[in-house]
């Protein structure tokens, strides 16, 4: 992993003059190249990337203070509307769409002086656990180029573990930026729904989506989400945020604090080398005072089915707009506009948009709602109340990111089911729209192992530091 300062430290010698934002962009272009065999990157931005280092400098020899993120180059995961690239969301159906304006969370980055370098790869349209959903070519795994980055923020992933810039975005619907975070060895935050605005970024499942950083540190994590965290006028869905600065761990500290493992992530089918990192977890907490106990939240089994109701039914919902009659790919093939419709998704989906387009158009169809839609809706309450129950007497729940590390590219790409399995330590977070953060904990051989704390919702600032107490704990 190519070195860069911590953020806040990158931002302050830039405004102080001690480094050039221009610097850092052409460090950041130059990385991009030199990992290229590892299929992370869509497309670089790299006039528009200059052009804003170029204003940063200026802005800083004029006396004048960039913003808390002055000069910090950024990878965008590529279903982010940005100014100077295409927007494809990995799929062919979107190849040649310049979007007209950018998601409100980069211009807030941007307010701050963050500069997009480049666009991640991705599943297209983030329908994926491995990367090799993307309609363009599957990223390689950073520690090992035979197996996956996870998914479906894969390029995000992997572009902040090569070191190609300092943090990346990714977005998170069942576990799309924790499962790449600790597929890679990054951490991976998903913040509470709502905090962060989806205005601007391709939608997947809109109840379930959630925008959040990859970074190398949770204090790098906590500083980018802050500046992101904002009630949208652009985004209904949108909630206030905490007054006080996110990233304030002055005062973290693991002593007191009460901690639950979850019964249902460490029972059978945990590899071996996963449990033994959950366990060493538990111990360092121990260690540092926290209380440590074991609950059981017997919905959770159910979890996985309940997100492959309502996600499919949300996709089949949002992708209906991807009809070659607006915008991104049309069929020239036509010669009706029924077949221009049917033409236009043959021929520009991918084979998961397309099973995911049948799965949720299925569930929604008459005679089916009520047997499934409504049923996993019902289920979903449930879970929520379970989580609910749960805080009132633990501060954070602790489990394994994802049951397994990194598995090998196209061991599980044939069966479908046995990829959707992939998430099954994730997706209950979102359904319940809680915050959780992966962070490295434990490797085998060369792969890294990452373990998820979850907290209750908008309890933001309390779960960043008590896995920023962690971190410090492993370091």
């Amino acid at each position: 992993m190519t070195d860069w300062l911590p953020i806040k430290q990158i931002a302050e010698q830039v405004n102080t003059g001690k480094i050039t934002a221009m610097s850092l962009v052409e460090k950041s272009l130059s990385l991009l190249n030199k990992h290229a065999d590892y299929k992370a990157i869509i497309v670089a931005i790299e006039d528009r990337a200059r052009e804003r280092a170029e204003a940063i400098d200026k802005q800083v020899s004029a006396g004048e203070s960039a913003g808390r993120l002055a000069g910090v180059p950024f990878i965008a995961k590529d279903n982010f509307l940005t100014f100077g690239s295409e927007t494809t969301a990995a799929s062919n159906i979107l190849r040649g769409f310049h979007a007209p304006y950018q998601a409100s969370a980069i211009e807030r980055l941007e307010a701050e002086g963050a500069i997009c370098v480049a666009k991640a790869n991705l599943d297209a349209f983030a329908h994926g656990s491995s990367t090799e959903n993307s309609d363009f070519f599957t990223t390689l795994n950073p520690h090992d180029k035979d197996r996956v980055p996870g998914g479906s923020s894969g390029g995000s992933a992997a572009s902040v573990a090569l070191g190609m810039a300092p943090f990346a975005l990714g977005t998170d619907t069942g576990g799309s930026i924790r499962l790449p975070a600790s597929f890679c060895g990054v951490v991976g935050y998903k913040p509470t729904y709502g905090l962060v605005s989806r205005s601007g970024v391709v939608a997947m499942g809109s109840s379930l989506d959630v925008i959040g950083p990859l970074t190398r540190t949770v204090e790098d994590a906590a500083i980018v989400f802050d500046v992101m965290a904002a009630k949208d006028e652009l985004d209904a869905t949108t909630i206030d945020r905490d007054e006080l600065d996110y990233s304030s761990f002055s005062s973290s500290s693991l002593q007191g604090k009460k901690v639950a493992v979850i019964k249902e992530y460490v029972g059978e089918g945990l590899d071996d080398d996963v449990r033994a990192a959950v366990e060493q977890t538990v111990t360092r907490l121990k260690t540092a005072g926290a209380e440590v106990s074991e609950i059981s939240l017997p919905s959770l089994p159910l979890a996985l089915a309940v997100y492959y109701i309502i996600c499919p039914a949300e996709v089949s919902s949002n992708l209906s707009r991807y009809d070659g009659q607006r915008y991104g790919f049309s069929s020239t093939d036509a010669a009706t506009v029924d077949e221009s419709y049917e033409f236009t998704r043959e021929q520009g989906f991918g084979a998961e948009a397309k099973r995911r387009i049948m799965l949720g158009t299925y569930v929604l169809s008459s005679g089916y709602y009520d047997a499934y839609y409504r049923k996993a809706q019902t289920v979903r309450t449930k879970i929520i109340n379970e989580f609910l129950a749960a805080f009132a007497d633990y501060d954070i729940l602790v489990g394994p990111t994802s049951a397994t590390p990194a598995f090998k590219i196209g061991e599980n790409s044939h069966d479908p089911l046995k990829m959707y399995l992939t998430d099954i330590m994730t997706v209950a977070v979102n359904i319940a729209g809680l915050p959780a953060i992966s962070v490295p904990s434990g490797a085998r051989s060369s792969l890294p192992i990452g373990v998820q704390f979850i907290a209750a919702q908008t309890h933001d600032r309390d779960l960043l530091a008590f896995a920023h107490a962690y971190e410090e704990l492993s370091s």
